[in-house]
């Protein structure tokens, strides 16, 4: 299988990398400089030329507060760039993959969200990423996969390590943390979601739309005591509210999803809490080697 990553930069990329290249499968991976998918006819042209199985979008606008005050970026790259992928992709006959979020759901409720349910979008990021949900459903072969809350591990480049890189870095330093103690979540362990993809490409899962985060509803609170006991440290936390703090960008107060439809397809994803000490493991791995390789 040949796979064409965009957004290589990214977490999620390369967890999608390493995943794929695992299985056998040969990645080609571009980041932004290599292709700016803002470009219709340089993505037309990387399309073709990738000669690639199945083409997964990694690429997004991910300034939530950013895009609202400049819109057009976010809707060029996580609305517009994604129905030029979709048009090349199935024109080329390759498979598509794209990552929507959780933002797309206003929180009002208090159930997991399941793919049926109705969106309701509540600022310019969370707009324009149901757009690009409804382009990539264009190709009728397309997944669109809702990620939130992401996780894992780098790639080489050292790619942004997300929220609760934050919040561990302040555990370890044994600083305060500041923790969102109002928002309830699904997180998405990188590694998880790459697993999941592959298999609903290599499988031929029913194409469309699926939820794909580790099961379980929580708090940000709750993965911080968590990842605090795991690490053996003391949780200094400064609880905070959506209230408390001044953004931009309406975030949605609930926004947990469920997996149903996912483990319907055969893939069942691990709990948060699996995920999340598998992944300090690993960081402790990464850290012990280091350490070694500068004894």
């Amino acid at each position: 299988m040949r796979v064409l990553v965009t957004g290589a930069g990214g977490l999620l990329a390369a967890a999608i990398i390493r995943e794929f290249e695992a299985a056998g499968a040969t990645a080609v991976a571009l980041d932004r400089r290599a292709l700016d998918l803002t470009q219709a006819d340089r993505v037309q042209r990387a399309v073709g030329e990738a000669g690639a199985d199945v083409v997964v979008n990694c690429a997004a606008y991910n300034d939530v507060d950013g895009a609202e005050a400049d819109a057009q970026a976010a809707l060029a790259l996580n609305a517009f760039a994604v129905r030029t992928l979709a048009r090349a992709t199935r024109e080329s006959g390759s498979g598509l993959v794209h990552y929507s979020t959780d933002f797309v759901f206003d929180g009002n409720q208090t159930r997991l969200y399941v793919e049926d349910d109705q969106p309701n979008p509540g600022g310019a990021y969370a707009a324009s990423k149901l757009l690009g949900e409804w382009f990539a459903l264009e190709h009728p072969g397309a997944y669109v996969l809702r990620v939130e809350s992401l996780f894992g591990e780098p790639g080489p480049g050292g790619s942004r390590g997300g929220s609760l890189r934050g919040i561990l870095t302040k555990i370890e330093s044994g600083d305060t943390a500041p923790v969102f103690v109002d928002r309830t979540i699904t997180p998405g362990y990188t590694a998880d979601i790459a697993l999941a993809t592959r298999r609903l490409v290599q499988e031929r899962a029913a194409a469309g739309l699926y939820h794909c985060v580790n099961s379980g509803p929580t708090t940000w609170a709750e993965v911080a005591a968590e990842a605090a006991r795991l690490l053996g440290l003391p949780l200094r936390m400064r609880p905070i509210t959506l209230e408390s703090v001044q953004l931009r960008a309406k975030r949605p107060r609930y926004s947990a999803l469920s997996n149903a439809k996912l483990a319907a397809a055969g893939i069942s994803m691990p709990t948060w809490q699996d995920a999340l000490s598998r992944h300090l493991a690993h960081h402790a791995r990464a850290v012990s080697q280091g350490q070694a390789g500068r004894g």
